[in-house]
């Protein structure tokens, strides 16, 4: 039996997939083109990643499919021969504040042994001990309390002590600062962002950390305990300030007064001051939105201790060369590289050998990540300060260095922010990849990217219902001089691109000027720059030249800052140019679960309810605009709670989704459906396209505006109805 050439897709049916038939070559580097919308990333992430996935972990065990979970088949009549997948997603998720590039790349864990093994500890009298094979001997011992693992002899004093081992380093457990925990950060409760107008009283509510949840009734412990509560905060004496900034915890019994005039008594009613109710709330929720809220009490900077290195301070005596880990964590990756001979010119001949081993291995991880244009990156810099574009080069750089093969690798989009000049890289590791034996499906409008491919797969003709066929299939030479093809005329430059008309020059030097300087953040140093108002201005540059960094860390912080949060400390001078509101479109997800829609997150949801809660026939029945929210029980369907489906959770296989045999996918409760706007419900307007929607709905302006924005953003084909998680990352910035 010869051996397969190529994956087998027949009747694929995801999203908007027609049932459609495609074989994809195996062993070749295969770009899925076509309109935003058409069925690019329905095929390579819908089908292809989500089958290859589905089928390796159905070789997995019983137990290990629970723990991990299970997805069921793919949305098509058969997937065959299909190796086991790997995506790399167009949005990677932002890492958290312990996340570093050194931890996302793992190249810190080979620092960190490079330190214990190959470094110079200091001895508790304060001499410095010469690397030897003995100190990385020691660290190799049992520890067992007997074997003496990791204890070393001073040659100078002749001290016994425990050397640092490779755990020791790691800022995200024994390592950490004392102070910040390993974060880096140090964050302080700022007394004007607790009582932020002391010309309220404090039955007003001028202690804001008071009005947390479960805090309510703290005004009625301070009236208990002596303080004026209708009083203005600024007016009261001193020491009932001090009681309420930092009054002891102590338990009170009181009544409280609810609006309904009943009174409520607390025997036990334990008092917190404006300080403790935040660090009270603090400690016992994990909740992230619960967190973030929190947060706004706090004033963020640089850990005093450890200077934003991380590092716990008795770490920084061991020297690699003349060099302590948070030294060597801020020298960039290129910098790193050339650190690394003098190394093996510090360390003694009997030590090369051991040194070697480590140091290829930190080679070997650093050579992808460069090879990728991320040489500029130290290993220091907080992972959710990159771009989503160096997120997904860092993701890559990783499988790359795996040398695997035999693996199919799905792209979404990954020239997503990339400079022109990095594509080259971008397309060296692919090739990389498919050298390796892999499979690699990309999805991209990058003419580079397509133009490089072994093969290319066009989806289309147009978006949404109008798309979902296979419009071409072959080389891209081939392609481009197929006549059916929409990507042919970009692909030869015949295209004729539009562009928009450009202000003059002089009327850009007499409009007013949005000015700003960043001082220092990144490699951002006394950057003073100026933006025309009134004018579409564009920031480029090469990746990693900082330009995320202008804009996010600095210009839209310092736009939005308020009294209880102030610009940025590197931002200095800024002008707004007579600006008073900023709006940031970034990469961050505007909805991920399934009741979050295109309706309800353009608010085109709210007006249609006030619109249906004003119709004769809803007054009628005494419907409010909650009867007409999927999201509310007044409305929803009572089998599937809103959510159109319902999930079956069968022991030992994938969890089953049907469509509510109630609403049929409809959402509601079908007694509001009864309502009728026009001959349509509520439903049925959910169920229309942009486009469809725009036509019927052109007589209400509050809706009709925000339909022809879509419209004119190439959205059109969108469903009201449609989940915001299912739409992609470009059609969620729009």
């Amino acid at each position: 039996m010869a051996i397969p050439d190529h994956i087998s897709v027949r009747g694929a049916y995801v999203n908007n997939l027609k049932h459609l038939n495609v074989d994809i070559p195996l062993n070749k580097l295969v770009a899925i083109t076509g309109r935003s919308g058409s069925g690019k990333s329905s095929l390579a992430m819908g089908v292809l990643y989500a089958e290859g996935m589905r089928r390796y972990m159905s070789a997995l065990s019983t137990y290990t499919r629970r723990r991990l979970g299970q997805t069921s088949p793919a949305a098509a009549d058969s997937v065959r021969h299909i190796p086991s997948a790997i995506a790399l997603r167009q949005r990677p998720t932002v890492p958290g504040i312990r996340s570093t590039v050194g931890t996302a790349t793992e190249a810190l864990n080979v620092i960190r042994l490079m330190f214990s093994r190959l470094g110079s500890p200091v001895c508790p009298n304060g001499h410095r001990v010469s690397p030897t094979l003995d100190i990385a001997k020691a660290m190799d011992l049992p520890n067992d309390g007997e074997s003496g693992m990791g204890m070393i002899t001073c040659p100078t004093c002749g001290v016994r002590f425990m050397a640092f081992a490779a755990e020791d380093f790691a800022f995200n457990s024994t390592g950490a600062c004392p102070t910040c925990g390993g974060t880096g950060q140090a964050r302080t409760l700022a007394a004007n962002r607790l009582i932020p107008d002391q010309t309220l009283t404090i039955r007003q509510g001028a202690v804001a950390s008071w009005r947390l949840p479960g805090r309510n009734f703290m005004p009625f412990v301070a009236q208990a305990i002596g303080i004026d509560i209708d009083t203005p905060f600024q007016d009261l004496p001193k020491d009932q300030q001090e009681q309420v900034w930092h009054g002891e915890r102590k338990k009170y019994a009181i009544n409280i007064p609810s609006k309904t005039g009943k009174i409520f008594h607390m025997d036990h009613a334990q008092y917190e001051n404006a300080f403790n109710a935040v660090e009270d709330s603090l400690a016992t929720t994990k909740n992230e939105r619960a967190i973030q809220r929190l947060n706004r009490f706090y004033e963020f900077g640089i850990c005093p201790t450890c200077h934003g290195s991380r590092f716990a301070p008795k770490l920084l005596s061991q020297h690699l060369v003349d060099q302590n880990i948070a030294q060597v964590s801020d020298m960039t990756l290129t910098q790193l590289a050339a650190f690394i001979p003098e190394i093996y010119h510090w360390l003694p001949a009997d030590m090369q050998s051991l040194a070697h081993d480590i140091i290829q291995e930190l080679t070997q991880l650093l050579k992808p990540i460069m090879d990728l244009g991320l040489s500029y990156l130290t290993l220091s810099r907080a992972a959710a300060s990159l771009s989503t574009g160096e997120l997904q080069r860092i993701q890559l750089s990783r499988t790359l260095r795996t040398e695997t093969t035999g693996v199919l690798y799905v792209l979404d989009e990954p020239s997503i922010g990339l400079h022109a000049a990095n594509v080259s890289g971008l397309l060296e590791v692919m090739h990389g990849l498919v050298n390796q034996g892999n499979s690699l499906v990309v999805v991209d409008h990058n003419t580079a990217i397509i133009e490089a491919a072994d093969q290319v797969i066009e989806i289309g003709p147009g978006a949404g219902v109008a798309g979902g066929r296979l419009i071409d299939q072959g080389s891209p030479e081939a392609i481009s001089h197929d006549t059916h093809s929409l990507i042919a005329p970009f692909l030869t430059g015949a295209a004729s691109l539009i562009v928009r008309p450009q202000a003059g020059e002089q009327e850009i030097k007499q409009t007013k000027q949005l000015q700003l300087t960043v001082t220092d953040r990144f490699n951002l140093h006394d950057l003073h720059v100026h933006f025309p108002v009134n004018c579409f201005s564009v920031v480029s540059g090469f990746s990693g030249a900082g330009k995320s960094t202008l804009i996010f860390d600095a210009l839209v912080p310092a736009l939005s800052a308020t009294a209880d949060q102030p610009a940025p400390a590197f931002v200095r001078d800024l002008d707004r140019g007579g600006l008073r509101h900023v709006v940031a479109i970034d990469a961050t997800p505007v909805g991920k679960n399934v009741r979050s829609t295109v309706a309800t997150y353009t608010d085109i949801l709210d007006h249609l309810r006030h619109l249906f809660a004003s119709l004769p026939d809803a007054k009628a029945k005494h419907y409010t605009s909650s009867h007409f929210s999927y999201n509310v029980k007044a409305g929803a369907c009572p089998t599937c709670g809103g959510t159109g489906v319902i999930n079956l959770d069968i022991q030992y296989l994938p969890d089953m989704q049907q469509t509510c045999p109630t609403c049929h996918g409809r959402r509601y409760n079908p007694e509001v459906l009864k309502i009728k706007w026009q001959q349509h419900s509520i439903a049925d307007l959910l169920d229309l396209d942009v486009d469809s929607a725009l036509t019927v709905l052109k007589d209400e302006p509050a809706i009709s505006h925000t339909l022809q924005t879509l419209h004119d953003m190439g959205l059109g084909y969108l469903h009201l109805g449609e989940s915001t998680p299912s739409c992609l990352a470009v059609k969620r910035s729009a």
